[in-house]
């Protein structure tokens, strides 16, 4: 039986419940390579609700640090709107100072990995991640026009960078691959321990709705599929009929099922908690979302005249996608490309474009 822990919290007295989250929980933090990975979908107020508030982030970093040395790692990748943003986006979203000199930029460096055919044959990975040796991952209490949950499972889709996330979308083509894409990418490195922040959460068409819900807790348990079903219970949401619930029970990698759950606190549901359309269709038919998914997948790095050939580019380049040509000039290969943006950062004459 897997237990998920229910704990009232505010933004000010969160460490009591990371505290007690981590004796629930425990897990031999010395001497590890540790990767605290929030939810940052894209810039924004920690009032918003968009992304893991900082009060939760610096308490897990405090926490990791109080149990003796360890190579801690606070990083993710943002979502569609700030591909190779992430330094600012983690500025703006005031993660940055919560990391305590910890942050790290994952993005620049990534593993590929083998993946599911019927999306892609492979996807890239942030280093990163495949290199922890324990993941504590901070999901945010949020729905989401496509899996109507954000939770434990689906905020592992930040530990692929770039645009890969697009090509992804726009690959399943339905909400119901999605949802069993989100598993799939969950199941490159199932992380360790999920601590959610649900002091303020967020509902109606997420995960970046203006609709902000009080709920004052924090969660935490060590399994994805169980702490997912207490918050979809709480969201006033049947777990059986959302379709990655069913692909992950069917993978092995928990249950949904109330009887299968230990709550340990008070599993409330939230009195009219609104909810986006059960059928992804905030999503899926929406127009110019997807239009801005197909954009973003197919962006690529050309050099402009201001290119000294100095190859930089190449160098740094996380996946290997670009070579120097016979004209002197970096050229990409389209398949291998994630559109992280990195080349574009790194170039020291700004000579890289995304077309």
């Amino acid at each position: 039986m897997n237990r998920v822990l229910i704990h009232p919290a505010t933004y000010e007295n969160i460490r009591s419940a990371v505290d007690l989250a981590f004796d629930h929980f425990p897990r031999a933090l010395s001497g590890k390579r540790v990767l605290i990975k929030p939810n940052v979908l894209r810039s924004a107020k920690p009032d918003e609700a968009i992304a893991t508030h900082p009060a939760l982030v610096r308490a897990v970093v405090d926490c990791v640090e109080s149990q003796g040395p360890a190579q801690i790692i606070v990083g993710d990748n943002p979502g569609l709107f700030n591909y190779g943003a992430n330094e600012k986006t983690f500025e703006e979203t005031g993660l940055m100072e919560a990391a305590k000199g910890y942050y790290q930029n994952i993005g620049t460096d990534s593993v590929k990995m083998a993946f599911n055919p019927e999306f892609m044959p492979s996807v890239s990975v942030s280093r990163a991640v495949m290199d922890a040796d324990v993941i504590i991952s901070l999901p945010k209490f949020k729905t989401h026009g496509l899996t109507v949950i954000t939770g434990a499972i689906k905020n592992s889709y930040g530990i692929l960078p770039g645009a890969q996330k697009a090509k992804l979308h726009k690959a399943a083509g339905s909400p119901e691959r999605f949802h069993g894409l989100v598993v799939d990418v969950f199941q490159l490195r199932v992380p360790d321990l999920f601590i959610v922040d649900a002091v303020l959460g967020m509902e109606g068409n997420g995960p970046a709705s203006p609709d902000i819900r009080e709920i004052g807790k924090v969660l935490a348990s060590d399994n994805a599929v169980a702490l997912d079903a207490v918050i979809a219970q709480m969201m006033g949401v049947d777990p059986q009929r959302l379709a990655f619930f069913r692909k992950a029970r069917q993978d092995g990698l928990g249950d949904y099922n109330p009887k299968t759950i230990e709550v340990i606190g008070e599993l409330e549901p939230i009195e009219g908690f609104v909810l986006p359309p059960l059928g992804g269709d905030a999503i899926v038919g929406n127009p110019s979302i997807q239009e801005f998914m197909s954009q973003r997948a197919q962006l690529l790095p050309q050099a402009s005249q201001w290119c000294t050939a100095c190859g930089t580019c190449v160098d740094q380049c996380p996946v290997g996608a670009l070579e120097m040509g016979d004209d002197d000039l970096p050229h990409v290969d389209a398949e291998t490309c994630i559109t992280c943006f990195c080349c574009q950062e790194i170039c020291p004459e700004k000579a890289l474009r995304l077309k």
